[in-house]
């Protein structure tokens, strides 16, 4: 009696019989680089250490001089095309080539440092910033809205015809300038020194200007700032003033200058004036200035200065 094969199962049993040499050749294809003889592996196949490769021979070693090089050269080799040449004048914000900032090197305002602060620097820092923030710190917590703030200048009221279109009046207490706005001290913007400006007045320069001359080179040696001259604006007839008389001259200093000058001035300067009260709380105008006066014969016990003296 005859019966029909199921053709499934004779596929199913040619592929089993096919099975085994793919698999081998699978195995075979994944056999690693590694996995192989040096002597099996292709010229193509770098070794597997550096040290291997052999290095330059002794010729090569001995003909490689850079130096000998540049001298045979005839002709020097032309600078390059792409350098950057910040231009020499400034001719706008809208002009396609803008100078760089100060602080890149390719500026030509570029001044490099400062290497190291100045000590009195350092110890505002280290001590006084923290101590600043702290006192002067307010908390606003996230999402708190603050209350709208009241107007500067007093506005007139619409009770008279002769009060319409008229400026604002300055705030109550006969002040004519306005305190500054301040925006609250957070920890990027706690007070700090910015400036400090060394001004002399001369009387006697009005009569002979030898007077002016010696104050401009005692505050130029104090300071190594150079002194700007100050000319009288008006004519005043009782302190013997002419307009535009040469009375005063002035050292405006900034950055590591200035931290140098009032720690000379706080350690070597003050300590050595005699029954001296110290600076004055009030001397300030509550706007951020500060400012004291010395005698001619304070300014004389600067070192640059007192060393001029005779014994």
């Amino acid at each position: 009696m005859f019966k029909a094969q199921n053709p499934l199962r004779n596929l199913s049993s040619i592929s089993r019989k096919q099975r085994r040499p793919i698999s081998q050749c699978q195995s075979l294809s994944l056999r690693q680089a590694s996995t192989f003889p040096q002597s099996e592996l292709s010229e193509d196949v770098e070794p597997p250490s550096s040290l291997v490769t052999p290095g330059p021979s002794e010729e090569m070693v001995n003909a490689y001089n850079p130096i000998e090089r540049s001298r045979s050269r005839k002709t020097q080799l032309p600078p390059s095309r792409y350098r950057f040449r910040p231009p020499k004048y400034y001719r706008g914000p809208l002009h396609p080539h803008q100078p760089p900032p100060a602080s890149t090197p390719s500026s030509r305002l570029f001044t490099p440092g400062p290497f190291s602060l100045p000590r009195l620097q350092q110890t505002y820092t280290s001590t006084l910033r923290p101590d600043l923030m702290t006192l002067s710190y307010n908390h606003v917590p996230p999402g708190t809205h603050l209350p709208p703030q009241p107007p500067r200048l007093r506005t007139w009221d619409a009770t008279s015809p002769y009060y319409l279109n008229r400026p604002a009046r300055p705030p109550r207490g006969g002040t004519s300038s306005l305190p500054l706005v301040r925006k609250p001290i957070r920890f990027h913007n706690i007070p700090t020194i910015e400036k400090i400006t060394v001004h002399s007045l001369v009387r006697d320069a009005t009569s002979d200007s030898a007077y002016l001359h010696v104050a401009g080179m005692v505050l130029q040696a104090i300071t190594g700032v150079r002194c700007t001259v100050h000319r009288a604006k008006k004519s005043v007839a009782n302190f013997n003033l002419t307009r535009g008389k040469a009375i005063g001259v002035s050292c405006e200093l900034q950055g590591e200058g200035m931290w140098h000058f009032l720690s000379q001035c706080v350690d070597v300067v003050m300590p050595r004036i005699k029954d001296w009260s110290g600076v004055s709380g009030g001397s300030g105008d509550g706007s951020g200035n500060i400012g004291w006066g010395f005698g001619g014969e304070v300014v004389g016990r600067w070192p640059e200065v007192e060393v001029n003296y005779d014994s």
